[in-house]
Parts: C-alpha cells; sequence; structure tokens
C-alpha cells in the first residue's frame, strides 16, 4: 500500500492509518479510495480482524479532495457521464466501508473537511479530538461544488434536513463542541486518546450497520415534500439561494436538489442522485473558475509563488509609514498586528495621534467582542510610535509613504526619508495610479524603490499590489513580498504603467456605466446589471463612493503627463460634467449620482432623467450586463498582452480581491476563458463596432482563438 498502512492488534481491533507521501495533510483522490477499496476487502475476508478505526498519520485527518486533481479533471472536458462515473468511483468505496459488515469508528484528531469529512461519516462512530484546531465541515459549495461522496445523503440522515442544509449551503466548519451538539460526531477526546477511544468502542460496543440501513429508519424530522414542513423548508431556501446567488453560482441549487431528492430514496438510489447532481457541477466552469482562482491561484500567491528565487528573506522587524490619513493608519495598524515596530509620521503630532487612534478603535472593538485581550491590544498600541519628523525612521527596513496623490509632495517625503532610513531599507509608495517609475527619479536608489499599492479598508482588504519600477532589483521585489507575507496578505505582482492593474481596469468598469448613462439607458438599469452580474454594487454608485472628483484628478493628470498620445475613457464628458458644471463630485461631497439625504438612504439624483433622457428602446439586462464585464476583461487582457500582468492568475485574483469582480467567473481572464476564446472576440468586436475600440480584441487574443488555445495555457 502506498496511502495507507494497516495495523492488526492482538485484540483483533485493526488500524488503518492514512498517510499520503509528499504531503503535509492528508488529501483525498481517486488513486486514494481505490487504495482504500482493496484495504477493505482483506478486513471484510479476514476473520481475525474484529473491527476498524480510521485515523491518519499526520496532524490533520483528512483536509478534503485533492484540488489539483479536480481542476485537472475539470480541464480535461469531461462528460456527464464521465464525471458521474468519477463521483461514483470515490463514493463507492466509502459505501462499501459502512456496509463491510465489521464496526469502523473514525478517530479525527485534525482538520476533517469535505472528502475527508464524508470518510468519516461514512464510520459508524466518530471519536473527534477536544482541540481548537480540529474542525469538521463540507466547503465543497464555495470551489463550486457539491459534496459528492455521500455528504449530501448521510448528512440529513443524521441530523435532519435543515441543519445539514444549512451547514450543506453555507460551506462552513464546526469546532469540537459544536460538532458534539450538532451531533456530527458521537464523542470528545483527548487527541492523544482518540485512537484508543475509537477502538475501545469497536472492541466494546461497535455495531456494525447504519441507522439508514436499518429497516423503518425515517430522517428526524421528515422528508418529502408531502412533509408540510420540509415543504416550506425548500420553499423558503430556494427563494434564499436565488436571492444570495443572482443565479450565478449553480452549486448551491444542486444541493437543495440533491437533498430534496435523495432524502426520499433508499441510500444506495440516493447517492447515484448525488453524484448525477455532482457530475453537473463538475462539468460547469464555475467549479473550474473558483477553484483555480480562489484556492490553487490564492494558495500560491499566499506562498509568494512571484518571488524571485535565491533571495535571501527578509523579515522586517520596524516599519516607517508616512501619511497618517485612512490608508496610512490602516498599514500601520495591520504591521504592528502582525508584530513590526511601526513608526507613523505626518505633519503635525496631532494628526499622527489621530491616525493611532484609527488603531485604538479597532483594537477596542476586539477586545470588546472576545477577539484579543486587553494586555494584547496594548501591546499593538505600544508598537505604533507617533512623529513628525523622520528622525525615528533611522533602523526602519521598510517605508511606506501614503501621503497625497501629488508627485511634489511624494518627492519631498521620499528624500527625507531615504535620508534617514537603514541605506539597505526599501522605500514604498502606497500610490493607486502614478507610475513607479517616474516616482523613483526623486530616489537615491531606485533600485530599492517598489510599489506597495494597499486597498481600503487596510485591515479589511486581502489584496497588495506589488508594483514593479524599471530599475526595481530582484532582491527589492523578494523583500517586498516577503514584508506582504508577514501581513498574511495575498500579493500578485505587476509591471509599471499607468494606473498599473487594478486601479486601470477597474476604471472601466466606472466609466462603461457613464457612457451608458449618456446614451440614455436607464440608471436603475445600469445599477441592475452590475449587481446582477455579481459586482459588489453598480457603477454609478461605485464611482460615487471612489469620489467622481478623484476620477476627474486622475483623468487630469493623464492629460498632463501625455498630451495628444492621451486616449480619454469612455466617461469622460460625464465626469467633466458633474465636477466642473454640476458640483457633484460623490459621496463625500453628499452629492453625485445619487443623493445622499441626512438620515436616509441614498437614492439616484432625480435631476439625471433631464441631463440624460432614458431613450425608449432599452437594451436587454444580459447586453448591459456583457458590456459592464467585457470591457473589464478586454482591458485586462490587454495588460497581459503589454506585460503588465506577468501571469494570468494575478489577473483573475486582483479583479476579485481588488475590486470585486464576480466570484463566479473566476476573475477577468477566466471569463473570457467562461465564454469561449472565439465566441469571446466575436462579441466583442460586435460590441467594439457599436460601441467603440475599447472592446476591440488584441492580435494576441484572436490568435489564441483561431489556434484553439487558451489565455492559461494547458
Amino acid at each position: 500500500m502506498n496511502m495507507m498502512k494497516l495495523e492488526v492488534r492482538a485484540d483483533g481491533v485493526a488500524v488503518l492509518w492514512i498517510d499520503v507521501p509528499g504531503r503535509t495533510m492528508n488529501v483525498l483522490s481517486t488513486e486514494l479510495c481505490a487504495e482504500l477499496d482493496e484495504v477493505l476487502a482483506r478486513i471484510k475476508s479476514d476473520a481475525a480482524i474484529r473491527g476498524l478505526v480510521v485515523a491518519s498519520a499526520k496532524n490533520a485527518f483528512v483536509a478534503g479532495f485533492d484540488l489539483l486533481e479536480v481542476l485537472k479533471l475539470a480541464a480535461q472536458g469531461l462528460s456527464l457521464r464521465q464525471a458521474a462515473a468519477l463521483s461514483a468511483a470515490i463514493s463507492l468505496p466509502f459505501r462499501h466501508l459502512e456496509t463491510c459488515g465489521k464496526p469502523v469508528a473514525a478517530a479525527i484528531q485534525g482538520p476533517a473537511l469535505g472528502g475527508g469529512f464524508e470518510l468519516a461519516l461514512a464510520c459508524h462512530w466518530r471519536v473527534m479530538a477536544d482541540d481548537p484546531k480540529t474542525i469538521v465541515g463540507l466547503p465543497e459549495v464555495r470551489v463550486g461544488l457539491l459534496p459528492g461522496a455521500g455528504g449530501t445523503q448521510r448528512l440529513p440522515r443524521m441530523i435532519g434536513v435543515a441543519k445539514a442544509l444549512d451547514l450543506l449551503l453555507d460551506g462552513s466548519h464546526v469546532g469540537a463542541r459544536r460538532a458534539l451538539e450538532l451531533r456530527l460526531v458521537d464523542e470528545l477526546a483527548p487527541r492523544e486518546q482518540i485512537v484508543e477511544r475509537a477502538a475501545a468502542w469497536v472492541r466494546e460496543r461497535g455495531v456494525a450497520i447504519q441507522p439508514w440501513d436499518q429497516k423503518g429508519f425515517r430522517i428526524p424530522g421528515g422528508a418529502g415534500q408531502l412533509e408540510p414542513a420540509i415543504h416550506a423548508l425548500f420553499a423558503g431556501r430556494v427563494g434564499r439561494v436565488a436571492k444570495a446567488t443572482l443565479r450565478n453560482f449553480p452549486a448551491p441549487p444542486a444541493i437543495l436538489a440533491a437533498v430534496a431528492d435523495g432524502s426520499v430514496l433508499p441510500i444506495d438510489k440516493a447517492l447515484a442522485v448525488e453524484s448525477k447532481y455532482f457530475a453537473t457541477l463538475l462539468t460547469h466552469p464555475v467549479a473550474r473558475n473558483l477553484t483555480r482562482t480562489m484556492f490553487v491561484g490564492k494558495g500560491e500567491a499566499d506562498k509568494l509563488a512571484r518571488r524571485p528565487p535565491n533571495v535571501p528573506k527578509a523579515v522586517v522587524t520596524r516599519v516607517g509609514v508616512l501619511g497618517a490619513g485612512m490608508m496610512g493608519s490602516g498599514i500601520a495598524y495591520c504591521a504592528a498586528r502582525a508584530g513590526m515596530t511601526v513608526v507613523l509620521v505626518d505633519s503635525t503630532l496631532d494628526q499622527a495621534e489621530k491616525g493611532k487612534d484609527y488603531s485604538r478603535r479597532l483594537l477596542a472593538k476586539e477586545v470588546e467582542r472576545g477577539a484579543s485581550t486587553r494586555e494584547a491590544a496594548d501591546a499593538v498600541l505600544e508598537r505604533i510610535v507617533t512623529s513628525v519628523g523622520y528622525e525615528q525612521l533611522r533602523g526602519c527596513e521598510l517605508v511606506i509613504e501614503a501621503v497625497f496623490e501629488d508627485r511634489k509632495i511624494k518627492a519631498e517625503v521620499t528624500r527625507a526619508a531615504e535620508a534617514a532610513m537603514l541605506k539597505s531599507g526599501v522605500f514604498a509608495s502606497n500610490t493607486s495610479t502614478l507610475p513607479i517609475t517616474g516616482l523613483a527619479e526623486n530616489s537615491s536608489r531606485p533600485d530599492r524603490f517598489i510599489g506597495l499599492h494597499f486597498f481600503s479598508p487596510v485591515d479589511r482588504m486581502g489584496l497588495v499590489e506589488v508594483i514593479v519600477g524599471k530599475r526595481t532589483s530582484k532582491a527589492t521585489i523578494a523583500h517586498a513580498l516577503d514584508f506582504v507575507g508577514q501581513l498574511r496578505k495575498t500579493p500578485i505582482v505587476v509591471n509599471d504603467s499607468r494606473g498599473f492593474y487594478t486601479s486601470r481596469v477597474f476604471g472601466f468598469y466606472c466609466h462603461e456605466g457613464m457612457r451608458l448613462l449618456e446614451e440614455g439607458v436607464a440608471p436603475a438599469l445600469i445599477e441592475n446589471a452590475g449587481r446582477m452580474a455579481g459586482m459588489p454594487v453598480g457603477p454609478l454608485a461605485v464611482s460615487d463612493e471612489v469620489s467622481i472628483e478623484l476620477l476627474w484628478k486622475v483623468i487630469h493628470q493623464g492629460e498632463v503627463d501625455l498630451g495628444d498620445k492621451y486616449v480619454k475613457p469612455a466617461g469622460y464628458e460625464v465626469v467633466r460634467r458633474f465636477v466642473h458644471e454640476l458640483d457633484r463630485g460623490g459621496r463625500k461631497f453628499g452629492r453625485g449620482f445619487y443623493d445622499y439625504p441626512e438620515g436616509g438612504r441614498k437614492r439616484l439624483w432625480a435631476g439625471l432623467a433631464k441631463l440624460y433622457p432614458v431613450r425608449a428602446e432599452q437594451p436587454s439586462l444580459e447586453e448591459v450586463k456583457d458590456r459592464l464585464l467585457y470591457v473589464q476583461a478586454m482591458e485586462t487582457v490587454r495588460c497581459l498582452d503589454e506585460g503588465v500582468l506577468t501571469h494570468p492568475a494575478d489577473g483573475d485574483l486582483g479583479s476579485i480581491l481588488g475590486w470585486g469582480f464576480p466570484t463566479w467567473t473566476g476573475g477577468t481572464l477566466s471569463l473570457v476563458e467562461t465564454v469561449g476564446l472565439p465566441r469571446f472576440v466575436k462579441e466583442c468586436d460586435r460590441l467594439a463596432k457599436q460601441h467603440g475600440d475599447r472592446y476591440r480584441p488584441t492580435r494576441k487574443l484572436r490568435k489564441l482563438a483561431a489556434d484553439g488555445k487558451t489565455l492559461y495555457g494547458a
């Protein structure tokens, strides 16, 4: 055996130790399930074995199915029949386990998630370590799938349909005490005792049949649409799921259907139903998109996959933050939370202290809700040193400027900070639009100058865009990534350009909404289309939030820098008009595309109808959704072609984590692959003809489409 070891004890209790080679945690795979079937055949035929304990030789029980295998299978273009057969190949060994005729107990000493928890559910008894690190759950919905190894059928039979749906649709995990309370496990024990306690159950009380295999079994609370309570339950859940997913995610409806259909059938037929629904999801692009971007892509980024090799790891112990505004205060808080000493500098001590107050408020809330102790919070605050001068920057391995988007001010603070900080240190700019190479001209060491674009609010936004200037060294890139890793944030690495990647592409969403408005499309249709497509808010609302005035400043800076070469964005005239003629600069001014009545809810400004009369014939909802999404995807393709992005995974991850591009798409570039390159090119050609060159496909994209290739490659 390659992945497991069978230990048969003198008392006849066998322990099956799962130990997947080359992995820090056990993961389920088709190979492991096939090996399990072979072991079960031996156990069943060996009269000396009276029962079995399933345990792990690693710190975790089984963390779930191997998502890399899922991704590879999804990329193969499986048919529904092939996908259902795959589910059965995983599910049947678990069924063989629970019907082997001998009692089986699971010893859960670490995380048991997804397929790992389904393995435990197939056992007749579950002993779980009473340890905060030990959790159980079925998170498959978060990767666009449903539990395909019995989870949608065994869980309702154990705890009832209502409680099972709560866990299946949310995808959350629960700790040991809650798991026992929900009857997901049967017994808690100290971590070091769980194998022996499981063996004791097998030896002394073992029952070799599941409740659902016994005559007269009934699901707790009932099942089937003829049960009034169950009918009402499903009717309510269908509406809630549709509202929460906007019908963009197929997994929640499939989970509802699998539970509804399977819960009225014998278990073997129910498992076959589950496999069919699993197949519909595995062959759907959303599963590939979510798995590739939010788990594989994010996992690689969190492990600093873009870090240049052969550069010694750097550890930042003292960091300077220039500017105690919203961004600077947030960066200071996160760095202090990560254990660093932070020097927070502003023009006055009062301003610097106001910046530190931001951390005080956040930490007070943590203490209030029990997420931190007063002592721990005080220790974080002590690590934030406020200052009006630059002398305190001595000893700083890294300094981050977060001052106004003004080249002159940035130049002044750069020179002053570099004179005080460590000569070997890295200087970073938090600019969101100004090219890093230009800002580095004011540095005495441009090779150690880099962009670190944080997102607001910094304490809640996990992405950091690392911007590489033309003279930025590989060591500087590596050390900047090491710092982001210390903050436990997710980095993407992009090459320098105007607006970099995230600000550049996000702007197209705002401007396309304004162009639609200018064309006479109903404002409510524009906003609803953005939300229905999966964006957090509509393009007009988000323009108000970031401020229409700021959008104009970005436009003006581009005109100053590029002159005749500057290409006006689609919403240029709308932005100019709102800022210079109407004095409606956005939410912070109290008026923009929306009105913000004091004490009331925001509402679209009534004056829009007069400014931009709604035309009689309106485009379809789908057409507006496509325009808003496709324009962002096409600009991301340009960023990839131009070398601003060096890997499609960074484009996808940055779009979702940076400005909330719809998760179901997998990101801007995965959307192109979801549509299909030939169809996307054809649609963008149509849109370009009707609405402008911002939709025009690039030459590289046309060639990939013609050659039958994808943006990600193999």
